[in-house]
């Protein structure tokens, strides 16, 4: 095996840059690997209008700030994609694309990283793919009588995409909130969620979301954990959003119905309603796949403490929400958890007699 490495990085999107940044202050041998055929990560899969909803000093990440929008208040899904590209040659990170992690396993004090591009040796693996690889549909009655389309967001792009007029939505949030947005201009949209949709005032955004939640954290409340999941989901108002709401098609209906061939059927009242389409907004799980082969992964999850994985030495998992650290599945949020890791990453290193670190500290 001739290719080995300190640190291999799993994933080239917005949090293995991240940990990236931190990690080449070090002067360390690392690779990233990434399955994307360009930069961008999970944004060159978002649909065509995607919005982030914070400025760019809160859209940006670590060491260099995503220069601000063109036109609009916040920056659009093509301008983040554009600045993550220019962030990665910015600092000379080492990415190999495309190219897919298929097995990580154990070699003594090493890992062997099986790709479809040979093998990796290395001391120490990130696991960076995020968490929205995995679309996540949740199970309904009836779904596979059901004769349209079924979309998820993962995979919408445009209302050109839809067959039919008749569209259902299903779920809350932001890309919820989005693409009902859009969609409802020129199709009969029905909105459906599991709680009903909160919306922020007109003048909040995902600046005060963070402030919010770091404030809470200082209070110690009880109910802290509930309060950072509730503002990490309400619906941050911008104009195309706003737009629909004066114009009445943000009125969400309880998503409690079955499916039939032609639409679904209401449980609370046994109302047929005809739908050409659904588009689910239902969120995301994290794909472990290849660490199954470590028998770590248990549901989507890997036990870890903070992002440091507990049952194997060497192995760290970045940016898959609050259970790798508040909000570190969100731009603003990875930095002080890509930040931490790395600091840790070089300790464990520390143990290596072939490891000698030099600390660069310049931007």
């Amino acid at each position: 095996m001739d290719r080995k490495y300190d640190v291999v990085i799993i994933g080239g999107g917005q949090t293995g840059l991240s940990v990236a940044y931190f990690l080449h202050r070090y002067k360390i041998n690392f690779l990233i690997l990434d399955e994307n055929e360009k930069a961008g990560g999970s944004w060159s899969k978002g649909w065509d209008s995607l919005q982030l909803f914070s400025p760019g000093i809160y859209s940006s990440l670590s060491g260099w700030m995503l220069p601000p929008p063109k036109e609009i208040k916040y920056p659009s899904r093509e301008e983040f994609i554009d600045y993550l590209d220019k962030y990665e040659q910015r600092y000379g990170f080492p990415i190999e694309r495309p190219v897919t992690v298929q097995s990580v396993k154990e070699n003594c004090k090493y890992y062997t990283v099986e790709t479809t591009k040979g093998e990796v040796e290395t001391k120490v693996v990130i696991s960076c793919t995020g968490a929205t690889s995995t679309p996540y549909i949740p199970k309904y009655e009836g779904m596979r009588d059901f004769k349209g389309q079924l979309l998820h967001s993962y995979y919408y792009r445009n209302p050109d995409q839809l067959k039919g007029n008749k569209i259902l939505i299903i779920g809350g949030g932001n890309s919820g909130a989005q693409i009902v947005s859009e969609v409802s201009r020129t199709h009969d949209v029905q909105w459906a969620t599991r709680i009903p949709p909160r919306f922020l005032p007109d003048e909040v955004d995902g600046r005060y979301l963070f402030d919010s939640a770091s404030q809470t954290e200082q209070d110690k409340n009880e109910h802290f954990q509930d309060h950072k999941d509730r503002i990490l989901s309400d619906i941050v108002m911008l104009e195309s959003v706003k737009e629909a709401k004066k114009r009445g098609d943000l009125t969400a209906r309880k998503s409690n119905f079955s499916f039939v061939e032609d639409g679904v059927i209401w449980h609370e009242n046994n109302e047929h309603q005809v739908f050409d389409a659904v588009i689910w907004c239902t969120g995301f799980k994290p794909n472990f796949s290849f660490l199954n082969s470590l028998d770590i992964v248990q549901n989507h999850k890997i036990e870890t403490e903070g992002t440091r994985v507990l049952q194997k030495e060497g192995l760290w998992a970045v940016g898959y929400g609050n259970w790798t650290g508040f909000a570190s599945a969100t731009i603003h949020g990875v930095g002080k958890t890509a930040e931490k890791t790395a600091e840790e990453v070089i300790q464990y290193l520390m143990d290596f007699e072939d490891f000698v670190p030099i600390l660069d500290i310049k931007p």
